[in-house]
């Protein structure tokens, strides 16, 4: 089975999934009902929860407290080895990126099968050459589960 790492700028979308004006929104529902269907699995870094706390609290504050509740119920796992630490630290010296980005990108390379999937094109442009990560305009389901 393949396993994801989303960032926040994929989950945030689940959050905000009535904004008509988030593009790609569908495909981020659509990662969200396989995984809810069990054809694909997520893994996360972890201060992926904090990260989506802060962002809904700056853009969504009514919904804050409720957003964290639901996504902390998913129970995603969280890797935190070192070994995820020392890629993302490469990571980011190398493509000049915050620490925080490449830590999402560190647990898909650094567990086989797995894919960054992200709606951040900047982190993308500097990012695509390292492999394992997809936009998530360009994502289909169908080509990542086998």
């Amino acid at each position: 089975m393949i396993s994801l790492v989303l960032d926040a700028s994929v989950i945030m979308k689940w959050i905000l999934s009535d904004h008509a004006n988030e593009p790609d929104t569908g495909k981020a529902l659509d990662i969200l009902q396989a995984m809810n269907d069990s054809r694909i699995t997520l893994q996360e870094p972890p201060h992926w929860l904090a990260e989506m706390a802060a962002v809904v609290s700056r853009l969504s504050p009514k919904i804050a407290q409720e957003s964290v509740d639901l996504l902390y119920a998913m129970e995603i796992p969280v890797l935190n080895g070192p070994e995820i630490y020392q890629r993302a630290c490469h990571l980011a010296i190398k493509l000049q990126q915050h620490l925080f980005d490449t830590l999402y990108h560190a647990v898909a390379l650094c567990q086989p099968d797995t894919i960054l999937i992200t709606a951040d094109d900047r982190y993308y442009r500097k990012a695509s050459k390292v492999g394992r990560i997809l936009r998530l305009r360009d994502y289909r389901l169908e080509d990542v589960i086998t």
